[in-house]
């Protein structure tokens, strides 16, 4: 794919042989993002994973960026009171349920009590092409709903590895300090080291990088993280 003036202008800071620590990366990211807008800084993780292999969960961010998610609880009862008791933005069960068979679907984030799974399952059709299927695996199925939302409000998010075994996920903006980008960068890795499938064998990490919205990806130097998560 041919790439603009400013990419390539881009591509030329960057020394393509060196691996960088995720802290060099975050800068030289930042320093080298040219949109006119507040980019986003994602991280992308290569795995070593077999076709019949996925990593999929959740991870909490130490430092925000993304605007608050609107959630929507599937409950009754007890549990739907803690709901909007924890500040979800929408709690029911077949009112919502309809709800959403109309159409409706102002909501980012959707969370369900164990109990209610056998009708929202129904919903698959609508949600899971969305992403918004409650899923056990991101701790969205739970009866403990104030603890999810509260975890969802400080900024867990949900990472998975895609059809060809990378994991990308944002971390960050361009306009936030490099040290807390790292951050962000450096706990989503140790995470998803720890969720190697037991039956994978040899190096579970292939590369890691870290590239803003419009520009070039820059190599990321992880032994230090992938021994620090093998300590764990």
């Amino acid at each position: 794919m041919k790439r603009g003036k400013k990419y390539q202008e881009a591509v030329k800071k960057i020394d393509r042989s060196k691996e960088y620590t995720l802290l060099e990366a975050a800068d030289l990211v930042k320093s080298v993002a040219f949109a006119k807008f507040n980019e986003t800084v994602e991280l992308s993780v290569a795995l070593a994973l077999k076709k019949s292999q996925s990593v999929r969960d959740t991870v909490v961010l130490p430092n925000q960026f993304m605007a608050q998610k609107r959630i929507l609880v599937f409950a009754k009862g007890d549990k739907a009171e803690e709901a909007r008791a924890a500040g979800a933005a929408y709690v029911g069960d077949s009112d919502l349920i309809d709800k959403i068979k109309g159409g409706w679907m102002d909501f980012d984030i959707a969370v369900a009590t164990p109990d209610m799974m056998k009708d929202v399952g129904r919903l698959g059709p609508i949600l899971g092409r969305r992403g918004l299927m409650p899923n056990p695996k991101t701790h969205t199925v739970t009866n403990d709903i104030k603890e999810a939302l509260e975890e969802l409000g400080r900024g867990r998010v949900e990472f998975r590895s895609d059809k060809t075994g990378v994991v990308h996920m944002a971390v960050g903006k361009v306009d936030m300090d490099s040290a807390k980008i790292a951050e962000n960068a450096k706990v989503t890795i140790a995470e998803i080291m720890r969720k190697k499938p037991s039956d994978a064998k040899g190096d579970f990490v292939v590369s890691v990088a870290l590239s803003s919205t419009m520009g070039p990806g820059v190599r990321v130097n992880y032994k230090d993280i992938a021994d620090a998560s093998a300590a764990v």
